[in-house]
């Protein structure tokens, strides 16, 4: 069995995505952690429960992350933590962050936030669809491989 695990952000993970992944990780005999808040209901054998303090979830992902895992969030600044431990890092909708990016998406999410309090608008991410589900597998799996190799 792979020592690498599939750790999952599971606050605001979709539940397609939460499917995917423990399909993956039945298919790779992969262990798969799931970490949320007790507001959230999470069918997994290893889940693990945190208060909803802020950053809760994203301090337990981190403490449970080890060279090699791979963890699934939409938090950027919960992915470049997990990329400096030389974990990978995928979100919901496909996206795998990489090292060479992480920079800069933090930079704009700081710029963002800033345009925001001053009262400016920002659009909300597209809603979800199958694609995006499509995508999720398949780079999920890409990272598996990848790590497997």
């Amino acid at each position: 069995m792979p020592k690498f695990k599939i750790i999952v952000d599971a606050d605001a993970c979709p539940r397609t995505c939460l499917q995917i992944a423990k399909r993956l990780a039945t298919k790779y005999k992969l262990r798969l952690i799931t970490i949320a808040s007790f507001n959230h209901q999470i069918d997994n054998g290893e889940h693990v429960v945190v208060g909803n303090e802020p950053d809760a979830t994203d301090l337990a992902v981190v403490n449970r992350t080890v060279a090699g895992d791979i963890v699934v969030t939409q938090d950027w600044g919960l992915a470049a933590l997990v990329l400096a431990k030389q974990a990978r890092a995928i979100a919901p909708n496909g996206k795998i962050y990489f090292d060479s990016r992480i920079e800069a998406m933090l930079e704009e999410r700081n710029f963002l936030a800033k345009y925001r309090l001053s009262g400016g608008r920002t659009k909300g991410p597209a809603k979800r669809n199958t694609g995006d589900d499509l995508r999720f597998a398949k780079n999920l799996e890409h990272l598996i491989m990848a790590v497997v190799r």
